[in-house]
């Protein structure tokens, strides 16, 4: 039975009571850019289970440590069956009553709300915008992408809300989960010290960045992190776009998380399906992908060109969000260690704001990530596993030199599994890092 209005009220008022009683639950920080910009609402968007709820209240710590008021800062979560009913001019209820109980604070003092799974409300979006227009708040949203998607924050919000991606664990956040973060810069650390970080790392490859799936066995691990897939799958994709051909798009989903970090073409994927009987049309194939890579499970780079045309026909690389995901649906189910890595150091771009592409030189020598910051600093990076065959040796740096050539104004890093620097010495101009010290945040040197 639907509750009543003055139910549902209730139900909020003492969600409220209870939300600014709550103490603070202990988290692991995360590195998380949060955009500085006045009068917009931040929305916390990311893959299922990466940790965003934990981040709204990281949010509101940092704030109550700056100085704000614990009755100053409010989280409030739409995940309570009590509010299965609420409509949007229930919403309201929030405010009002919090200010019933704060009126001293209405128009003349900072308050801070957090709505986590607001996407169960209906009619948020109008909501939230009426809340940046008519009310002193600050305002962190939170939900499942099934609803809170990239491409509709800004048309939802009709610019008034600003995205903050949170991916799962870094390397670095890694480390500081475990209580292994270092103290000291990678140049600086000790012998011991480095031996630690790149046993750290291996770990890291295997077991990835979802909070959850920190230190579990291999078979809980496993499990989980295939439900994780399913529900995404079913859930923000074949649910919410209301897909016609489910078959059609978890054979996608098996090949991009199957073959990490390779060239996905939708022209040979549809030829594929093709040869095995399945009628599906290229357009909806071109649409799925686009699905997949909204609900955060893949992340795809496309060819570095001026040409838009080109961009299109060319194959893009697919990437899995989270390395651990990679022997889940790799054929051998053994780690893929050049795809780990790469997988690894696309996530990193992406967390530390880059533009990334894949480039291919005028040769037809391939380079990993060209990759634009947010500061304006290119970087050309070839990313290996080994360098010991002299076969890769001189393909990785002929085809960093040749890209060099044609982008002068473009850094050429190699990063390397090996935490040794190569065997042979490298071009001047070409610099070098373990990815894992690349990942600590080690600046490059010539």
């Amino acid at each position: 039975m639907a509750l009543q209005e003055g139910q549902i009220r209730t139900v909020i008022r003492q969600k409220i009571v209870d939300a600014l009683a709550a103490p603070i639950p202990a988290y692991t920080r995360r590195d998380v850019h949060v955009p500085s910009i006045k009068g917009k609402a931040r929305v916390v968007i990311g893959m299922r289970r990466s940790g965003k709820t934990t981040f709204l209240w990281q949010c509101l710590a940092e704030r109550f440590a700056a100085g704000m008021p614990r009755e100053a800062l409010l989280y409030f979560s739409f995940e309570d069956e009590r509010l299965a009913e609420v409509k949007t001019a229930d919403l309201q209820w929030i405010v009002e009553e919090y200010f019933t109980l704060y009126p001293e604070r209405r128009d003349r003092k900072p308050v801070t709300l957090f709505l986590d799974e607001i996407q169960a409300a209906p009619g948020w979006e109008k909501f939230a915008r009426r809340l940046m227009d008519t009310e002193q708040i600050e305002l962190f949203l939170s939900g499942s992408s099934a609803r809170l998607l990239s491409r509709e924050v800004a048309t939802s919000m009709r610019g008034r809300g600003i995205e903050v991606l949170v991916h799962p664990f870094s390397f670095l956040e890694f480390l500081r989960h475990r209580g292994a973060e270092p103290k000291t810069s990678w140049k600086r650390l000790a012998k011991a010290g480095r031996s630690a970080i790149e046993k750290h790392f291996r770990d890291y490859l295997e077991e990835g960045g979802f909070p959850e799936a920190q230190g579990l066995p291999l078979r809980d691990r496993t499990t989980l992190l295939r439900t994780y897939v399913d529900i995404a799958t079913l859930r923000d994709v074949i649910e919410r776009h209301g897909v016609t051909n489910p078959a059609a798009l978890r054979w996608m989903q098996r090949h991009l998380l199957g073959n990490p970090a390779s060239f996905f073409s939708v022209q040979k994927f549809y030829a594929a399906l093709k040869s095995q009987g399945m009628p599906i049309g290229k357009n909806t194939l071109h649409e799925y992908l686009a699905y997949l890579e909204d609900a955060f499970l893949v992340r795809t780079v496309s060819l570095h060109t001026a040409s838009e045309r080109q961009r299109m026909v060319n194959p893009r690389k697919a990437y899995p969000v989270d390395p651990a995901l990679i022997p889940l649906y790799e054929r051998t189910g053994r780690l893929n260690l050049g795809s780990a890595l790469e997988t690894t150091v696309l996530l990193e771009l992406e967390r530390r704001g880059h533009e990334t592409d894949y480039l291919r030189t005028a040769q037809g020598y391939e380079v990993d990530f060209f990759t634009a910051g947010p500061q304006g600093e290119r970087y050309l990076i070839q990313v290996s596993a080994e360098l010991d065959n002299p076969g890769t040796w001189e393909r990785e740096v002929r085809a960093l030199l040749a890209a060099s050539a044609e982008h002068p104004e473009a850094i050429p890093l190699l990063l390397t599994f090996d935490a040794v620097p190569p065997r042979e010495p490298l071009p001047p101009e070409i610099r070098w890092l373990p990815v894992s010290a690349w990942l600590l945040g080690e600046e490059t040197a010539r």
